[in-house]
């Protein structure tokens, strides 16, 4: 009887080591896979990462120009015509976004045209129509329009990709 109950103890514990046999190569196998994913995905090199990598230089290289008054405040101040009969101010702050550094000197040299041509702009907008979004956007799309017609006629290209409102304020 001794003798039975020894082979028993010896199978289950043939059986355990087993299990952590069978426990650990599993283990093993998802480690390695997981490694070579891992290392396929991080360190592979199949061109998509270089394309990627220029496209990410490309909107590095991005120029922002602060459209600055004639005193030299980054800001415009105009006010807006209604139809309540009040007074109402807009207040906004504009950038000017362009991938070329020469775009970037010609909006420094032509400044004071731009600001003025700008302030006439936005002198003329509508109070209720800028309280939309929709209204916002058109007159972001026409200085960008007014601003690139200036660099066209200036440097003969029109350089800006867009205007940026950075900060807009009406009361």
């Amino acid at each position: 009887m001794a003798q039975e109950n020894e082979a028993a103890e010896a199978g289950a514990g043939g059986r355990k080591s087993r299990k952590w046999l069978y426990i650990g190569l599993v283990g093993l196998v998802l480690l390695v896979g997981g490694g070579g994913a891992a290392a396929y995905f991080l360190l592979g090199s199949d061109g998509s990462s270089s394309e990627e990598a220029e496209a990410g230089d490309e909107r590095a290289k991005a120029l922002y120009t602060k459209v600055r008054t004639l005193e030299g405040k980054p800001m415009f101040v105009v006010t807006l015509p209604s139809d309540d009969g009040r007074r109402h101010y807009m207040q906004a702050y504009v950038e000017a976004k362009s991938r070329n550094p020469e775009v970037d000197e010609a909006l420094a040299l032509h400044m004071p045209l731009v600001v003025a041509r700008l302030n006439a702009l936005f002198g003329t907008q509508r109070f209720e129509q800028l309280r939309t979004l929709e209204g916002k956007e058109r007159l972001r799309q026409e200085a960008t329009d007014l601003v690139r017609g200036i660099m066209q006629d200036k440097i003969g290209q029109p350089g800006v990709e867009t205007i940026l409102f950075t900060n807009f304020v009406m009361q």
